[in-house]
Formats: C-alpha cells, sequence, structure tokens
C-alpha cells in the first residue's frame, strides 16, 4: 500500500530532517514528512503545491496553480518507514495538506516505524476537519490542531466543524494552533475558546506571514494578547531560519 506525499523537487518525497518550526515542540529536532492533498484551501496557504494543482480553482492569492506530476508522488509504507528511520530525529511530524485524509495508510506506516525505531514520538497536523483513523490514533502522541478562521477563505460550514472541536478540546494530546493576520481575527479565537472550553495551555495563536519582516510585524501586539489572555504565543522558527522554502 502506498501514501501519496508532497514533493521538494519533481519526483523527490519532502522527507527532511529540520526543526520543528511551530507550536509546543518548537525548536526540536524533527524527520518531517509532508503529505499531499487537502479538503480545505487557505486563501494564504504556504504549501498550496500539495492541494491546488492544474484544474483546481479554488481561490488563493498568489493565484498560482501546480503540476500534479511534479508535485505529487507515492511512496510504500515500508519505504517511507525506512526512510524516517535513517535520519537522526527521534520525532517524527506528519504534516501536509491534511494528513488525516490518509489515516489508515499512515497508522500502517507508523506501526512498521516502530518496529524500527522503537520510542519514536510522533505529531499529526491537521486542519480539525478530519477524525483520526482508530488504527493511527493510538500510535500517535501529539496532535496540532490549526482549525481555519474567516480569513482564511473556507466557509465555517467546511472548516469550523462542532463534533471535531468539541473532540479535539476533550483530547489532552490535542494543541489548537490559530493563524492570526488581522487584530480582528482575535475575536473569533475567543468565542471559539469559550464554545469549546479549550485550556488557555494547550492554545497557541501564531502570526500569518511568509517573512520574517511580516512576522515581525504581527508579533508584538500579538504576543501582548496572548500574556493578558492566558494564552501561548507561537513563532514560525523556520522561517526566520530557512525563509518560505520546502524541505525546511
Amino acid at each position: 500500500m502506498t501514501l501519496t506525499l508532497a514533493t521538494t523537487t519533481p519526483g523527490e518525497p519532502e522527507i527532511f530532517a529540520s526543526l520543528q518550526g511551530e507550536g509546543p515542540s518548537m525548536g526540536r529536532p524533527s524527520t518531517f514528512v509532508r503529505l499531499s492533498r487537502c479538503n480545505l484551501a487557505c486563501q494564504w496557504c504556504d504549501t498550496a503545491y500539495t492541494w491546488r494543482f492544474t484544474g483546481d480553482n479554488r481561490f488563493h492569492r498568489d493565484d498560482l496553480a501546480f503540476e500534479r506530476r511534479e508535485n505529487q508522488v507515492t511512496m510504500e509504507e515500508g519505504d517511507l518507514a525506512r526512510a524516517v528511520a535513517d535520519l537522526v530525529p527521534d520525532r517524527l511530524v506528519i504534516t501536509g495538506g491534511e494528513p488525516l485524509l490518509q489515516g489508515a495508510a499512515l497508522a500502517r506506516m507508523v506501526a512498521a516505524l516502530n518496529d524500527l525505531r522503537p520510542g519514536m514520538h510522533v505529531e499529526v497536523e491537521t486542519n480539525s476537519t478530519v477524525a483520526p483513523h482508530p488504527a493511527l490514533d493510538g500510535l500517535v502522541h501529539q496532535y496540532n490542531v490549526s482549525p481555519k478562521l474567516a480569513h482564511s477563505g473556507n466557509p465555517a460550514e467546511l472548516a469550523l466543524l462542532p463534533d471535531r472541536l468539541s473532540a479535539w478540546a476533550a483530547n489532552p494530546r490535542a494543541f489548537f494552533k490559530f493563524v492570526i493576520a488581522e487584530e480582528s481575527d482575535l475575536t473569533e479565537v475567543m468565542a471559539l475558546q469559550e464554545t469549546y472550553a479549550i485550556p488557555g495551555q494547550r492554545l497557541f495563536l501564531m502570526p500569518e506571514g511568509r517573512s520574517s519582516d511580516v512576522i515581525r510585524q504581527r508579533s508584538g501586539w500579538l504576543a501582548d494578547f496572548c500574556s493578558l489572555h492566558g494564552l501561548r504565543f507561537t513563532d514560525r522558527l523556520h522561517i526566520h531560519l530557512w525563509g518560505d522554502t520546502r524541505g525546511t
């Protein structure tokens, strides 16, 4: 069985060792596996090459279309497990796209990885709309859950599913990360926190931006808001270190 991955260059799956750039594990050495395909379409998405293929008319502010053949590749589950096991970090971050769309295959891959590298810490990054496959859920140590606010361009009926948000809020392994572009976005976050009783220690706010300059411009007032409301702030470390590039 295979998984569908994004690519760094045509034919090369996006599997790489780096530092986690966001959220509760920021700064930790991690191996990243970026899967392809997404059920949402964020207008500011910095990995649009995982979903906005030629013929996909969902809006993105860059108005770019990517050739599927150059930006998507399949890989056998066992081969992917071996590729991850061969890299140094003892932490795996499965990202996308929306990784949970491939939950059953991911479960088999992670199980194979555990045989090769016992004790690997597994994180899954998700947009919050897809329930984890039961076989995968027991293998995941941490979920980085990023519900999409109105400024993402996704309608709430697709992006903010009450049953899923309730389930994530009740899951102590789930850490919420909201992308913030304007101060007006904060009203929406606070309403969601109240509705779903999301603990402040598991709620991160992150400035939207694909350059250090934009991130820094938004960080000051956002950090102040976090300190006043008992929430956690997260930077985008990888952007400061390597810019908005694949494989970092």
